[in-house]
């Protein structure tokens, strides 16, 4: 069953061939995210649930030799295995996913509620990670990036942040990276270049909530 892994080490392989710089500076993968932060009732985060839409290339590679009972239509429950593999690969590299309460990073759980929708040609994998303990900082500070920048992220143009169930007198921002620009992508390519693995960062989509 193809997954996000298996493109990561097919293109990693073929940069081998084509040079590893020019292959690895660059994104591979292009993802539109929308995010929610999760809060229970006592005003606690609880953890994050994700929507990823894939760029149409990956959609079509992912799908290639999967059959349905109808050409063209793959429903949830036929997208079932390849949502299970996507998640599993995903682990691999901490779902994109870091987490800091009040300076502190948090670990999460395996994701649950995840499943795969095919749309507009687009596959998007929805999942929801569980925070390890749930926490009630005063400032959360949540970003989602590949830090060695194979998969390019970019939040949703509408609604692409949510806080569901959180205290009223809490205050999200976040803040999109600044990819697409000449500067930062050739800042990107030194920083790759001279050993830095964690060159990604710099187009980090990041939230921060704080709650009084």
């Amino acid at each position: 069953m193809r997954s996000l892994l298996g493109l990561l080490l097919l293109l990693l392989a073929g940069g081998i061939v084509l040079g590893a710089g020019a292959a690895q500076a660059h994104p591979h993968v292009w993802i539109t995210a929308t995010s929610e932060l999760l809060y229970a009732p006592d005003g606690s985060i609880t953890g994050v649930r994700h929507a990823w839409t894939f760029d149409d290339m990956f959609s079509t590679y992912a799908l290639q030799g999967m059959e349905t009972e109808t050409k063209g239509v793959y429903s949830r429950q036929e997208l079932a295995p390849l949502a299970q593999t996507n998640v599993e690969s995903l682990k691999e590299f901490g779902f994109f996913t870091f987490a800091k309460a009040d300076g502190k990073k948090e670990k999460f759980q395996e994701p649950v509620d995840y499943y795969l929708e095919y749309k507009d040609a687009l596959l998007t994998l929805h999942f929801t990670l569980p925070l390890k303990t749930p926490v009630k900082p005063k400032q959360l500070a949540l970003e989602v990036f590949d830090p060695s920048f194979f998969i390019d992220f970019k939040l949703a143009d509408e609604d692409p942040v949510r806080l569901v169930g959180a205290p009223a007198d809490c205050r999200m921002k976040f803040e999109r990276p600044n990819d697409g620009t000449a500067g930062a992508q050739k800042i990107g390519e030194q920083n790759f270049l001279s050993g830095n693995s964690n060159y990604g960062a710099m187009f980090a989509n990041k939230i921060t909530v704080d709650c009084p």
